[in-house]
């Protein structure tokens, strides 16, 4: 492990155990305002994919809620059934039935015929670990979505991509790597970052 790698692996560890740390009600009331933020920034008729909250990432299940109200198009990260180490979008229906990944995370039952290319997609709403105000991103260290969007820039039509982050989770300036996915936003409970 470099120098660098060993770096981002400390760094992950810290941010986690500070976002870990936020009160039950702070993480509720995080939520709530991202979204406000959230739902300010989309439109009616748009397709988005986002995640359900886990291990204290900043959640975007109130926001989940509602656009699904507002009968607006939901898709989430699923585990490629066939690319180990890939994503699958697919819409998302609360009432279906849900499995369990591999990293105890919930996901839609894979179904190929709800699943969304990702071109077709206006918004990748994605979690972070980390951040800081050029712009990088520091995800869990598995590589999903760098490793899913990394042709995504060389795609004529391309979802933007966001990161949702607690304000905790910012960072001076973090280490990136050159396979670190660019995103176009950050949004946190009190922030809309714009890479520099």
């Amino acid at each position: 492990m470099t120098n660098k790698q060993q770096n981002r692996a400390e760094l992950r560890r810290h941010l986690r155990e500070k976002r870990n740390r936020l009160t039950p009600q702070q993480q509720t009331q995080a939520s709530k305002q991202l979204s406000q933020q959230l739902l300010a920034l989309t439109q009616p008729g748009q397709s988005l994919a986002l995640y359900l909250g886990n291990d204290g990432e900043l959640s975007p299940n109130y926001a989940i809620d509602e656009l699904l109200a507002q009968h607006r198009n939901v898709y989430l990260p699923v585990m490629h059934g066939f690319r180990k180490g890939y994503l699958n979008f697919q819409q998302y229906e609360p009432l279906e039935q849900m499995t369990t990944n591999n990293f105890g995370i919930l996901e839609p039952k894979l179904n190929s015929l709800t699943t969304r290319a990702m071109t077709d997609l206006d918004f990748i709403f994605m979690p972070l670990v980390g951040f800081d105000q050029f712009g990088n991103r520091l995800g869990m260290g598995g590589g999903f979505y760098d490793r899913t969007l990394s042709k995504i820039h060389l795609k004529k039509q391309r979802p933007k991509l966001i990161g949702l982050a607690h304000d905790c989770q910012q960072v001076e300036q973090l280490p990136i790597e050159p396979w670190d996915v660019a995103i176009d936003l950050i949004l946190t409970p009190t922030q809309k970052i714009k890479p520099k």
